[in-house]
Formats: structure tokens, C-alpha cells, sequence
């Protein structure tokens, strides 16, 4: 039986409804490809939280913790990839799109990119490791089955996360018409950009 159940539930929509990576990714990708692409930022960081499930039930998540060299690749790793992101978004010529792509090979494309980004920013996130063994444990009770448990508020923190940004999504959508002055969206990008900078650098650190 896991403990204290309504706590974690809490905490960890509070810990989905901080601003961070994840939501400048899907912030980024709904406005630059659409809702679409938004939900798919959404599905990416959900199979990444679902990787983590896996390899915290599997034991491997505290041997990547206690390995100094494991858990700073990942973290350089997960660095590089935010400064990749944040300068390509912010170098970019074209400015967000606040209107529906057509369908076609384009839109699968940015679909495409926009869960692989989501899913290898999780996967390459150390934060992620962190709560797989440092806050999930102080609701396992030792004395019941700890994989099952492990799965269980693995699955409520991913339900809880994909179900916040879906919310996330849908205002940004309601919001697209009052944001469609071209200064705006050139603004918006260049702060997109500085902020994957900033998390990239903040990671590393």
C-alpha cells in the first residue's frame, strides 16, 4: 500500500505546474507547429517519464544516482540538448506560427520532432533521475510490494504531468488569436531560446 497517497498526488502536480523545461518545450512547439504538435511534446515527455518508471522498477535509477560518471553524462548529455534547442530557437529566421499548419508531410515531420524532443529532454534530464530516487521513495511502504508501488506513482506523476500540460495546450490554443502581431511571436521566440539556454546552463551547473 503506498503512503500517504493524496500527498504525493499534491506534490506532484505541483511539481508538474512549475515552469521548466517541459513547459517551455510545449509552449515553443504549439505555437511554432500547432496543437498538434503540442500534444505530441506532450506523448514525448510521457514516454520519458515512462522510461524512468522502468528503469527505477528495473533498480537501475539509484545505480545511475550513486555513479558519479553515469549521472553526469546524462547531465551534459541532457545540457547539450537544451543549449541545441535554445539556440536554434533563437537564432531561427522564422517566427512562430499562430496559425493551423496544413496537413502533409511537413506537419508529420514537426509531430515527429516535437515528441522527440520531449521524450529526450526526460531521458536526458538528471532532475528526472532526482525523483525517481529521492522523492518517490518517501512514499513506498518497505513493507508492501516496492515495483508495484514504483509503477503506480510513476504512472499517477506521468497522468498528472501529460494531463497539466494538455490543460497547458488547450488556453495556448484559446490564446493564438490575441498573439498573432509578428513583433510578439519574434519576441516570444528569442525568449524561448534564452530560456532553453538558461535550463542547459543550469543543468550543468
Amino acid at each position: 500500500m503506498i503512503d500517504n497517497l493524496p500527498a504525493y498526488i499534491l506534490m506532484a502536480l505541483m511539481m508538474s505546474m512549475l515552469p521548466g523545461t517541459d513547459t517551455i518545450l510545449v509552449m515553443k512547439n504549439t505555437f511554432s507547429y500547432g496543437t498538434r504538435a503540442g500534444y505530441c511534446t506532450i506523448l514525448g515527455i510521457a514516454a520519458g517519464l515512462t522510461f524512468w518508471t522502468m528503469i527505477a522498477v528495473l533498480g537501475l535509477s539509484i545505480v545511475i544516482a550513486q555513479s558519479v560518471i553515469l549521472f553526469n553524462m546524462i547531465k551534459y548529455m541532457g545540457a547539450a540538448y537544451l543549449l541545441y534547442l535554445g539556440i536554434r530557437a533563437f537564432f531561427s529566421k522564422d517566427t512562430f506560427s499562430m496559425d493551423a499548419i496544413p496537413n502533409g508531410n511537413r506537419t508529420n515531420k514537426n509531430n515527429k520532432a516535437s515528441f522527440v524532443q520531449g521524450a529526450v529532454s526526460n531521458i536526458l534530464n538528471p532532475k528526472t533521475v532526482l525523483v525517481y530516487v529521492t522523492f518517490m521513495p518517501q512514499f513506498i511502504d518497505l513493507s508492501g510490494r516496492i515495483n508495484q508501488q514504483l509503477i503506480i506513482l510513476g504512472f499517477i506523476l506521468t497522468l498528472i504531468a501529460a494531463g497539466w500540460f494538455f490543460i497547458l495546450v488547450y488556453f495556448l490554443d484559446a490564446m493564438k488569436r490575441w498573439l498573432k502581431k509578428p513583433l510578439f511571436q519574434k519576441m516570444l521566440q528569442k525568449c524561448t531560446g534564452i530560456l532553453l539556454i538558461g535550463f542547459g546552463v543550469k543543468t550543468i551547473f
